[in-house]
């Protein structure tokens, strides 16, 4: 008995003293959170959108796209001028393109083109209802002062399919962009282009699986890649942040980040506390009706990368 009651006593000092450590242990995490959040740092931004003034589904280009659900054109206005306003707020400036009523899908501006170091690539658009938007953006960007514009030989629909990091650029392909875009982009950029394969029709475009957040720091959903691909995800971003399904069925991935914030689709409700890990503020986004053409936060923002 003598020997069970000193066990019992190691046993309670020693759990007592656990019970001590943890409150300094979830200090220290939180301070080390705190920490992290003030390192990031919120660059000003220029983007492109185009409101969706004449916004609707009457054909059925992914899947996402019903032309039996009626789409709201209030509430879509109101919901797109939200995401506008709040890119104001947080001090980044918004171009905005002139609709076209024959261009219903405009609103994507994202679609459109890729501007990195002030040069632009257009965009070919793989469907006969888009491709007169490439001409749009085109007259946009010369009309604007920008002299360094190339209209590609091969299919590739902008920022939906090319996403810049600090090192190269993520090149996706499989239902849109036509892999010879790939070379194209490299030579135009002068930066190296790594192609990524999506196999999962729901994720048609590179920007509805991945998202870059800042530097060469992304998030991504590994089921709309090819084996290779992930694999070749895995090594050049060993500490991404994987969004489960649940989230990018969401089109969580389909996300803005300014260096601090994120601005993404507010029902990813499984990427906000990982965002706030890594120091970042996520804010959520309500682009219900136009996620009824397949698009979110990203595909309605174009981002005009100087030099």
């Amino acid at each position: 008995m003598r020997g069970g009651r000193g066990a019992w006593t190691i046993w309670a000092r020693t759990a007592t003293s656990v019970r001590a450590q943890r409150p300094c242990e979830e200090r220290s995490l939180r301070t080390a959170a705190r920490a992290v959040r003030a390192a990031r740092a919120a660059t000003p931004r220029h983007y492109v959108m185009c409101p969706p003034t004449h916004f609707r589904v009457t054909y059925s280009i992914n899947p996402w796209m019903d032309p039996d659900k009626p789409v709201d054109l209030p509430l879509a206005l109101a919901q797109w001028e939200d995401l506008r306003d709040r890119y104001r707020a947080l001090g980044h400036t918004v171009a905005e393109l002139r609709p076209r009523p024959d261009l219903p899908d405009m609103v994507y501006a994202a679609n459109g083109a890729t501007v990195v170091d002030g040069r632009v690539l257009g965009a070919r658009f793989a469907h006969p209802e888009r491709a007169a938007e490439a001409a749009v953006h085109m007259e946009w960007f010369r009309a604007n002062g920008y002299r360094d514009v190339r209209e590609p030989e091969h299919i590739n629909e902008g920022e939906g399919d090319f996403a810049v990091t600090a090192s190269w650029l993520l090149a996706g392909r499989g239902f849109r962009s036509s892999p010879l875009s790939h070379p194209e982009a490299q030579e135009f950029f002068g930066r190296p282009v790594i192609g990524l394969d999506l196999v999962n029709p729901r994720y048609y475009h590179l920007d509805t699986a991945l998202s870059v957040l800042d530097g060469d720091e992304v998030m991504y959903y590994p089921g709309a890649f090819s084996p290779g691909s992930r694999a070749v995800l895995e090594r050049l971003f060993p500490d991404a942040l994987i969004a489960t399904e649940e989230d990018a069925s969401a089109l969580g991935l389909n996300a803005v980040c300014d260096g601090r914030h994120v601005l993404l689709p507010q029902a990813a409700v499984g990427l906000f506390a990982p965002l706030r890990e890594r120091g970042y503020e996520p804010i959520g986004m309500d682009l219900g009706e136009l996620l009824k053409g397949g698009g979110s936060v990203k595909c309605c923002t174009l981002e005009l990368r100087s030099a």
